[in-house]
Order: C-alpha cells, then sequence, then structure tokens
C-alpha cells in the first residue's frame, strides 16, 4: 500500500484523538468574540476556509480565511490561526513574522522541530497525524476536526461516517468518468476545493469545485455523459435531476461532508492506480514550499 493510502485509512482514529485533545489545547483556540483570521497554504488554506464558515455561523465571531500570501497585512484581528502541516511553507513563516508584534499568532502543526515552533506564540501539534506522503489526507481533516470538535460541531457519528466512507463500495460507474464537479454549501465549499485539488494531484483528473447553487450558473454546462457532479453534504433542490438530465453522473453526498471528502480520497488513490501513477510521487509537487530568499 502506498503511504497516503495507509494515512487515508487511519483518519477515523486521527479524528478520536484530536477530538480528545480539545480542552488541553483550548487555551491555544479563538475565543468566543475574537476577531479572527484563519491561514494557510493549498490544502490548508482549504481548511482554513472551511473552518472560518463553521465558527462564524456558531456565533464565535469574526472570521476570516487567507492563503498566507494573499493576508491583508494591516487589517486588524485579535488572533490569526496558521494551519501548517510542515511547519516549513515560506509565505506562513513570512506572514507571522510580519504580524507577531501586533497580533497573537497560534499555529497548528504536525511537526514541532520546525521554524513555525518559534514563529507563532502558540502551538497545537498534532503529530499523530503526521504524514510522510506529499498528498495531505489525515492531517488536514485532524485539524479541522480539533476545530470543529472546539466549536462543539464534532459528534462520534462524524468518526462513525469515516469509517463508512473507507468500508463501502465507491459510487458504481464514478472511476469510468472522466471530469469530475464537486459542490459544497457554507464550510463544506472548502472541502469540495480540497476534494478538486486532491483528485488533481493524486490522479492527474480534470476537476472542478463551486459553490452548489453558482454550479448552475455556468459550470453546469460542461456536465454529460461520462462526467461527474459529487455533493458534499445535502445539494439544493432540483439540482440533482438537473445534472441526471445532462447525461452526467450525479453522486449524493450522504455522509458528513468531512467524512464525504474521505470517500474522494479514496477515489484519487484508485484512479491513480487506474492510471499507473504514483500518488506517493505527484507531479511537480514536493511535501512543502520552501522558497528561496
Amino acid at each position: 500500500m502506498t503511504h497516503v493510502g495507509t494515512e487515508l485509512a487511519s483518519q477515523p482514529e486521527c479524528w478520536r484523538r484530536a477530538a480528545g485533545l480539545v480542552e488541553d489545547v483550548r487555551h491555544e483556540l479563538p475565543e468566543p468574540g475574537e476577531r479572527t483570521a484563519v491561514i494557510g497554504c493549498g490544502t490548508s488554506y482549504f481548511m482554513a476556509r472551511a473552518y472560518a464558515r463553521l465558527r462564524e455561523g456558531a456565533g464565535h465571531g469574526e472570521t476570516d480565511a487567507f492563503a498566507a500570501s494573499e493576508f491583508p497585512v494591516g487589517r486588524q484581528y485579535d488572533r490569526i490561526v496558521a494551519l501548517t502541516r510542515s511547519g516549513t511553507t515560506t509565505e506562513v513563516l513570512r506572514l507571522l513574522a510580519d504580524i507577531r508584534e501586533t497580533t497573537r499568532t497560534t499555529a497548528i502543526t504536525a511537526d514541532p522541530d520546525t521554524p513555525v515552533s518559534s514563529a507563532a506564540d502558540g502551538l497545537i501539534v498534532l503529530d499523530f497525524a503526521d504524514e510522510r506522503s506529499v498528498v495531505q489526507t489525515r492531517f488536514a481533516t485532524t485539524a479541522l476536526t480539533l476545530l470543529r470538535a472546539h466549536l462543539g460541531l464534532h459528534s462520534d457519528a462524524v468518526v462513525t461516517d469515516a469509517e463508512t466512507a473507507l468500508a463501502d463500495p465507491l459510487p458504481a460507474g464514478v472511476t469510468e468518468c472522466g471530469q469530475f464537479t464537486f459542490l459544497g454549501r457554507g464550510w463544506s465549499v472548502g472541502l469540495a476545493e480540497e476534494a478538486a485539488l486532491k483528485m488533481r494531484e493524486a490522479s492527474l483528473s480534470w476537476t472542478e469545485a463551486y459553490p452548489a447553487m453558482e454550479y448552475r450558473h455556468g459550470p453546469i454546462s460542461i456536465t454529460t455523459g461520462g462526467r461527474a457532479t459529487w455533493a458534499l453534504g445535502p445539494a439544493p433542490e432540483g439540482l440533482a435531476e438537473e445534472v441526471r438530465a445532462t447525461g452526467g453522473l450525479w453522486v449524493e453526498g450522504e455522509l458528513d461532508p468531512l467524512a464525504e471528502l474521505v470517500r474522494i480520497q479514496r477515489l484519487a488513490l484508485a484512479l491513480a492506480d487506474k492510471r499507473g501513477l504514483d500518488p506517493d510521487r505527484p507531479r511537480h509537487l514536493s511535501r512543502s514550499v520552501i522558497l528561496a530568499p
């Protein structure tokens, strides 16, 4: 089995451990009412987007998400949370250095023995969710699980759904498709974007991602036979019928959206295997983007 395959399969247990850490790390996470920004790069940015919608929607305070390279320096926040698996990503470290004198910062990472440990004011280490693979799976979802649990939005049912996502067959016909569109609503828009990224990284697939209601405003025009549209969570009324009318394959999001992402991770690996690709060595990618000075 590939590294990413092994790591993908360990997610239910990682989520259980993360949920159990909340009381120990609560002092490092945003308090209700704090104006918060969450930053990351790539997969971590998409998890940041999901968390920002969850936190603000739960009434804990204004919450924004930014790619680390696009943070609006000068905008005032009470706290900034940085998601960084490697702890070495240049854009994250530069931003933390730029804002450290003015804003309280917390980093969530898999490796404490990296520069982020001294770049942030507070550190949360999820070393049990670290990965050998370039393609992120369990660290990202475990970090988001920790953040969901801190908001009181995680339950054992989410872990059960993840176990179902690992055990059940993939949707009929989906591995025969040549194009994939992922749809989300609210916090699951970030997950849809991550699903599309995972498919590109691991299997070089043609993928897109949209807010579900926006899909009708143009993107549905590419849908036809041999192409799939997959919802992460409940879809708008009538959308499934519209997709089926194009001849495209509709995949209903029946599990918790984070567990639905696990199903899509499995699809990415299945397609990589089918196409003779090594998902542990994705084309043009490295485990961390470290820019030259």
